[in-house]
């Protein structure tokens, strides 16, 4: 029998982190960073059925024209992907009474939806980027066996051996989005390219205030990077996990992020609720 500390739940059967049942989720399911963006978000749909608050998970399960979707918000990093990917993995795969494994895994679709900083003077603020790779400096997925086959391993042992990357760091890790959700998006408003997910917002992103960086040049490199015409386009905090757990569990992910400031030219949108609120709308058309 699995130990209670292995799947856990709440008095009224949800799932420990997310406050959800199986039924409170659609198969397609919108993850934003800001659990304020969930209301944005879901003031387009109708017929909403769910919604719930517990700590910075919001959910919110309704319709949009004629299909069903849920949003919901993740917080911000790896770290608290890991909870929600595992736990809509458990509402959709796991028997919740039981912990045991349903014999028909189900397959879920994953947009991150969310903002990101520009590493390119083409990649203007303002822009939409589309993740084709997630480079992971976060080390998350080394936590998890079996993930060897999932992986960019050229892409990531390029970009390591490119940056001298110390072995004081985990080691980075690139995982490519899910090729037919990322065919769903093909038109020209999206900038396609590789998106760098760092452990954090300050010295992992080469910000600098009072503490220095490891590298001080790391994002000039980034910007320099070229592989077989594949380039780095923007920093974000999510997308490398949400990749690599949705491959390994059998689930479709892609993420799609505004850029709303840009590092190398210093320029940041204050007031970036009408480019994600416009991004909101072209995802929900879209899936």
């Amino acid at each position: 029998m699995q130990k209670k500390t292995e799947l856990i739940t709440n008095a009224d059967g949800t799932i420990f982190h997310l406050n959800l049942h199986p039924e409170d989720i659609s198969d397609k399911i919108i993850i934003v960073g800001d659990p304020g963006r969930v209301d944005m978000i879901s003031s387009m749909l109708h017929d909403v059925r769910v919604r719930k608050t517990n700590r910075e998970f919001h959910t919110v399960t309704g319709s949009f024209e004629e299909g069903e979707v849920t949003i919901i918000s993740s917080g911000i990093g790896t770290d608290n992907i890991d909870i929600v990917v595992n736990e809509l993995d458990a509402l959709a795969n796991i028997d919740l009474k039981t912990g045991l494994i349903k014999e028909d895994p189900v397959s879920l679709t994953f947009i991150r939806l969310g903002t990101s900083g520009g590493l390119r003077r083409d990649v203007p603020v303002g822009s939409y980027v589309l993740t084709e790779t997630a480079i992971g400096f976060d080390g998350l997925l080394h936590f998890y066996e079996g993930y060897d086959w999932i992986l960019d391993n050229m892409l990531s042992s390029v970009i390591a051996d490119y940056l001298e990357w110390p072995d004081t760091l985990p080691y980075p890790y690139a995982v490519n989005a899910d090729k037919e959700l990322a065919d769903l998006f093909q038109n020209d408003d999206f900038i396609r390219g590789i998106t760098i997910s760092a452990p954090g917002f300050y010295a992992p992103q080469g910000r600098r205030l009072r503490l220095e960086t490891f590298d001080s040049e790391i994002n000039n490199k980034l910007e320099r990077f070229s592989l077989l015409g594949r380039i780095i386009c923007n920093y974000e905090m999510e997308s490398s996990a949400l990749y690599g757990l949705s491959a390994l569990l059998g689930h479709k992910a892609l993420t799609v992020c505004a850029v709303i400031g840009n590092r190398v030219t210093g320029e940041f949108i204050m007031d970036y609720k009408p480019i994600i609120n416009e991004l909101a709308l072209k995802v929900l058309k879209i899936i």
